[in-house]
């Protein structure tokens, strides 16, 4: 069963920063780094509950080739989208959505 994905307009802006920020590294990197993250959301529509919460029902989910890390919760049904944060940033940004 694929759950249903809610993006918060966050997690879309850390998406939109990371894709730029690869993009001026080398071209069509960012359209890389995108495809890297829906192959994520893929696995957490599939299996939500194949990554243990780790902060106040957040999970997270590690985007392969790239050092991002997708932080989501179930929401009913739903997946919901917190954050698509690089893993070296302090997790109060993240941790201030939950």
């Amino acid at each position: 069963m694929s759950h249903p994905l809610i993006i918060r307009p966050e997690a879309e802006e850390d998406m939109a920063e990371g894709r730029d920020w690869y993009d001026r590294q080398r071209d069509g990197l960012g359209i890389e780094f995108l495809t890297a993250v829906e192959e994520v959301f893929g696995r957490i529509r599939a299996t939500p509950e194949l990554y243990a919460p780790e902060y106040k029902a957040v999970r997270r989910a590690r985007v392969e080739r790239f050092p991002y890390v997708v932080y989501y919760r179930l929401a009913g049904d739903a997946v919901e989208v917190i954050a698509v944060q690089h893993g070296g940033r302090s997790p109060r940004r993240w941790r201030s959505r939950a």
